[in-house]
């Protein structure tokens, strides 16, 4: 068995442990190509069909070729769409766009805490109607008790102390010395009451083993991975006000293959271009703890 069959296997299997263990599970797909994968990875895991809702948090300052991914593959895939805002902050334009905090406080009100009333219910959803190809408002949101998330170990240094299965409290806060041991492919779903539980299948994946994974199963990127003829393309997404592309001719996803294995980027951060992370100081962890993703 090669590679990157393990990888798969060993994520399909977690897939399938997260499904039968939590009675209210959402997967998180931010768009990117981590969380993209993770789709993919759902879809083989259950025959073709995502059992569970996917939710996207919606900073109304995503760069609009995802957006439109995301809507041209949930209605192709039939996926249960759900995206939250944190409606107020934009409203009151307390933003790092409109010149009212900083960046990583950005986050902390248009993700982190954007992200926590969209997963707890006590904020507006708004769920794809496949029927119409528009979002409406969820009417009687409940709270999901286990979210899938798309992060790697390797990553950014907060995402290397994560569990497979990892709990939180109520408020999705982040304790990082209760996080229980995972020894030789055992791991832990029985949780206290109340305990929100973030699931990681993609934790061992290197970005190599994204990439190289993409290419053997045809999988489809948004556009903004490849360089449209500008010796530009973007390594990481996020907001577009705070995400810079790398310099790169790759124009399909074997260039980008081939990038990786050559070391072009072996000294480089894979989130360079991500503003936030350069004004961190350590605030990117503590986001994490509240919630972020």
């Amino acid at each position: 068995m090669d590679h990157l069959t393990k990888l798969e296997n060993k994520s399909i299997h977690i897939l399938r442990e997260a499904y039968a263990n939590f009675k209210d599970l959402g997967m998180l797909w931010s768009i990117g190509k981590d969380s993209t994968v993770l789709v993919h990875l759902a879809r083989k895991a259950f025959l073709g069909h995502v059992p569970f809702p996917l939710v996207h948090i919606d900073t109304n300052y995503k760069i609009p070729e995802m957006i439109a991914h995301r809507n041209n593959y949930a209605k192709e895939w039939n996926l249960d769409m759900i995206y939250g805002q944190n409606i107020e902050a934009l409203a009151a334009k307390n933003t790092f766009p409109d010149g009212r905090c900083s960046r990583l406080e950005c986050c902390k009100l248009l993700k982190t805490e954007a992200l926590q009333v969209t997963l707890n219910g006590t904020g507006p959803r708004f769920r794809l109607n496949h029927e119409t190809g528009g979002y409406e408002l969820e009417k009687n949101p409940t709270a999901f008790t286990g979210i899938i998330v798309g992060v790697r170990s390797d990553e950014e240094g907060s995402r290397s102390k994560e569990r497979y299965f990892s709990p939180r409290n109520q408020k999705n806060d982040w304790n990082i010395g209760e996080q229980p041991p995972e020894f030789w492919n055992q791991y832990k779903t029985d949780f206290a009451r109340d305990t929100h539980v973030r699931v990681h299948p993609l934790l061992d994946w290197t970005e190599l083993d994204l990439w190289e994974y993409i290419q053997r199963e045809n999988i489809p990127m948004v556009s903004l991975y490849f360089d449209q003829g500008e010796g530009k393309r973007y390594r990481s997404l996020g907001c577009g006000p705070c995400t810079q592309p790398v310099e790169s001719s790759a124009t399909t996803v074997e260039e980008i293959v081939e990038e990786l294995r050559t070391g072009k980027f072996s000294n480089v951060a894979e989130r360079s271009g991500r503003a936030q992370d350069q004004e961190d100081g350590g605030g990117l962890e503590e986001l994490r703890k509240a919630g972020y993703m």
